[in-house]
């Protein structure tokens, strides 16, 4: 089964979601076709049991939000959060991709990934208002937008920036701009 799911995601990631097919999925895992729908109906349930583990770890992540105070702690904070958001992202890119781009039709799997990014919306949301910053629906959905898009626009263009400073930017802006963290002197 692992290697099915590791294969659909490789497929999808290459393919796209709608252009791949089953026989790409089992070519890529080196399986026949038999195994594959012993383990799935289709290719939809293949990306649904892919939507159920995204959706699981970015609950954790989730839930795993510590305080981000306007000090070096907060940062340190929020840093390691970004860093899980984007490489949660870049691990389960094409079900994410399926889901921001409406690909999916089965309504399970979306509603996977509504809750998925609600969740993270919540959680950043509350540590914006527990930190004196706005954490309003416009604040939580401008950050949201600002950092699914970054994260699609880094694998979708496979980019490759060297991480600490990728990192160190965008929590700086995320921190003075949503956090409401002060400038450095």
């Amino acid at each position: 089964m692992r290697k099915l799911l590791d294969a659909g995601m490789r497929v999808f990631a290459e393919r796209g979601f709608h252009a791949a097919r089953v026989d790409d999925i089992v070519r890529a895992a080196r399986t026949s076709h038999g195994t594959f729908y012993l383990y799935f109906a289709n290719k939809e349930e293949l990306l649904r049991a892919l939507a159920i583990q995204c959706a699981q770890e970015m609950g954790a992540l989730a839930g795993g939000l510590g305080e981000v105070s306007g000090d070096e702690a907060g940062a340190a904070e929020l840093r390691q959060f970004l860093e899980t958001f984007f490489s949660t992202y870049a691990r389960f890119g094409p079900v994410l991709r399926a889901w921001m781009e409406g690909n999916v039709e089965d309504r399970e799997t979306s509603r996977l990934g509504v809750i998925a990014f609600t969740d993270i919306a919540t959680a950043l949301g509350a540590r914006m208002r527990d930190a004196g910053a706005r954490g309003d629906a416009a604040s939580v959905s401008a950050l949201m937008a600002l950092l699914e898009r970054f994260a699609y626009f880094l694998v979708s263009r496979r980019l490759e920036f060297d991480s600490d400073a990728l990192f160190d930017t965008v929590t700086r802006v995320v921190h003075r701009g949503f956090f409401g963290a002060p400038l450095a002197a």
